[in-house]
């Protein structure tokens, strides 16, 4: 079975952690203990049921607020996919989360009030969303139950979302379903209250939306992460090359680049588990062996030889920044793209993005906390990077405090900017 992975968003108090509890309790995946244990902290909704939130809310502090502050990851199955869940936060000062959160997920539920309609937050985690190019949206109307299930609030809600997202949303595939995740209309199972609702419940859709097409077969992308040498009698002149195919299809006899040596070489042979694949794809983990003794280090990509590929030194990029200490030109920074890392420096902050209208925020000299910011970025070393939205996998980076070693900021890859002496033309 393939796996989904999808993230809850919206305003505070809009019903993302009791969605998460619903769909795993109707799912029954819930263990005897856990339930044991949110009966026990006796907290309960006006008819008298547990709250379902608390399965997804860990932090004490959350508890007793009852917001949700980090990010909570959870797993369940079907017999037709497995799922994994990110329930972010909704205030506006935990925009960071949200976006770790998103960074790896194939769809976003954005959750909506039906008392309420389209909210700040409703905007800004949409546009977060789409920034990062998350391919599928569902909207959830939520609360559907504290309006009557009324099909006209449902209907202009809708109507007004689409208004907002035709200007500033570049997602393709919407979806938008009435739920009740409190009282469970519509998320896994079909609601009696809204018979005026033809589209499918939540948990058919998420089981249905298409996942394969999400990722870039085209564009063979393999960096390595380990070079497996096991000096044994056995396997005296072994050596392997470890690594994720986030990108692209590998098979044997391909004719193959590694970067940014520049070296060239044949596939002997693709391994997984100690079995030989006559071809891997993204988002496959395997050993390549290549046919000559090229010098191949950790951080080091395989590329196809057909393929022409930009290797630089100087990139921009949207970043969103992390850390409490604001973010100046001239910061120096250590950059983790994939396997590799190097040292890097902001050479410029060209503008801070409003991400409640995408208006450009021109002369700014530095960035604040949850700031979302378009940079130009020098590194050490050359690095193979390709933009965010044409492949993901290759298009995002981290940056990294020198002095504390902790993530400072999150970045797209926008343009590449200059070609360094070491731009192959393969």
């Amino acid at each position: 079975m393939d796996i989904l992975r999808f993230i809850t968003a919206g305003s505070v108090d809009d019903g993302k952690s009791t969605l998460i509890g619903r769909l795993l309790f109707d799912t029954k995946q819930i263990y005897i203990d856990q339930l044991e244990a949110i009966e026990s902290s006796g907290r309960v909704n006006e008819d008298g049921q547990v709250d379902l939130s608390l399965l997804t809310d860990g932090l004490k502090a959350e508890r007793e607020q009852g917001i949700t502050i980090d990010v909570a990851y959870k797993y369940f199955s079907t017999p037709k996919r497995k799922f994994i869940i990110a329930d972010a936060p909704g205030h506006i000062q935990y925009t960071r989360n949200m976006v770790t959160g998103a960074s790896n997920s194939n769809l976003s539920i954005i959750l909506v009030d039906a008392r309420n309609g389209v909210q700040e937050q409703t905007r800004r985690h949409s546009i977060i969303s789409s920034l990062l190019g998350i391919p599928h949206l569902v909207i959830c109307i939520n609360k559907m139950d504290l309006v009557g299930f009324d099909e006209k609030v449902y209907n202009q809600i809708v109507e007004d979302y689409k208004q907002f997202a035709a200007s500033k949303l570049t997602a393709k595939d919407i979806t938008f379903i009435p739920i009740s995740a409190l009282k469970g209309d519509n998320v896994v199972d079909r609601s009696e209250q809204m018979p005026w609702y033809e589209g499918p419940n939540l948990l058919e859709h998420l089981e249905k939306v298409p996942v394969s097409n999400d990722f870039n077969l085209d564009d063979a992308r393999f960096p390595v992460q380990y070079v497996i040498r096991p000096h044994t009698h056995e396997h005296h002149d072994y050596r392997g090359y470890a690594g994720k195919v986030i990108s692209g299809v590998y098979s044997k006899g391909d004719k193959v680049t590694v970067l940014p040596s520049g070296q060239t070489s044949t596939i002997k042979s693709v391994e997984l588990g100690g079995k030989e694949l006559e071809e891997a794809f993204a988002p496959m983990s395997v050993v390549l062996q290549l046919e000559d003794d090229v010098d191949i280090s950790r951080g080091d990509v395989i590329v196809k030889q057909d393929e022409n590929l930009d290797v630089s030194k100087e990139f921009e990029a949207l970043v969103c920044w992390m850390n409490n200490k604001p973010l100046k030109a001239g910061a120096k920074l250590l950059l983790r793209h994939n396997s590799t890392e190097t040292r890097a420096v902001v050479r410029q902050i060209q503008y801070k993005v409003d991400v409640n209208s995408l208006d450009n925020i021109m002369d700014a000299d530095q960035v604040q906390l949850n700031d979302i910011c378009r940079v130009q970025i020098k590194t050490a070393t050359p690095l193979l990077l390709d933009k965010y939205d044409n492949n993901r996998a290759n298009g995002g980076f981290i940056l990294i405090d020198e002095t504390s070693f902790t993530t400072v900021g999150a970045g797209m890859v926008e343009s590449i900017t200059h070609e360094s002496e070491l731009n192959y033309m393969i």
